[in-house]
């Protein structure tokens, strides 16, 4: 026990909390570096990771440690159903954003211009990595490998890109911002390359992303009805992508 535990102060800093099971398992599924993971109650996790996650059940045998409650919720903000955690290595800036800017790309970046709300952060992270989207990109001081981000995202940061970027410096594509005064977007096809901006539901788009555009998108909504969820616009857009676009 003193080991992982001496392990997760060391790297509590500067490593990726996945909080709870589900988060470890996407994690471990798509590739991340996770040098400590623990478990109140081991055989429980090994057990749900043989039900839901065959794939990855021998990776989590040889990750996971046990340790009692008390240590656990000593080294977790918030603890999870699942009582699992674990410390990740967040992967290289500069590789994500070499990624993001290679051409041509075979699907959209998501733009989350100047986000508010952690969870709804981290679903559409959680939505971009199940569309296959190149990556999550956000402008603004929201940090979106914020540990409730991650959470909310179940650990799929690690199975897209997902990095904080400047209006100033948006990877390449033609920007489709979506707007209520936009054009019908079921008369529009999004290329693969396209980067799809959002605003914040109160604020929507900054004037600057606004002004970059190249196209206003507006989703279909009924009358007198203000605005969808933002996780819902993104899962809308990208479905629209991979249903009808190039």
């Amino acid at each position: 026990m003193t080991v992982p535990v001496t392990t997760w102060h060391r790297l509590a800093e500067s490593a990726v909390l996945l909080d709870g099971f589900h988060a470890l398992k996407h994690a471990v599924r798509f590739g991340a570096e996770v040098p400590v993971a623990v478990a109140v109650d081991r055989a429980a996790a090994l057990a749900l990771a043989g039900e839901l996650a065959p794939d990855v059940t021998d990776s989590l045998a040889a990750l996971l440690t046990e340790v009692p409650e008390d240590t656990y919720r000593a080294l977790v903000p918030r603890p999870h159903p699942t009582a699992v955690a674990a410390l990740a290595r967040r992967p290289s800036r500069e590789a994500g954003l070499e990624l993001l800017a290679r051409t041509p790309r075979t699907a959209p970046v998501v733009l989350l211009d100047q986000p508010r709300n952690l969870g709804n952060t981290g679903a559409v992270i959680r939505l971009a990595a199940g569309f296959g989207a190149t990556g999550v990109v956000t402008t603004g001081t929201l940090d979106p490998w914020h540990p409730t981000v991650v959470r909310g995202g179940a650990g799929l940061h690690f199975a897209t890109t997902v990095e904080r970027v400047t209006a100033a410096d948006l990877p390449p594509g033609p920007l489709f911002a979506l707007d209520p005064e936009g054009d019908d977007i079921r008369g529009v096809k999004l290329p693969d390359d396209a980067v799809l901006a959002f605003g914040s539901e109160r604020s929507g788009l900054s004037a600057e992303v606004r002004g970059r555009a190249d196209h206003l998108l507006a989703l279909p909504m009924r009358p007198q009805v203000s605005s969808y969820n933002l996780a819902t616009s993104v899962a809308m857009t990208l479905y629209h992508w991979s249903a009808f676009g190039s």
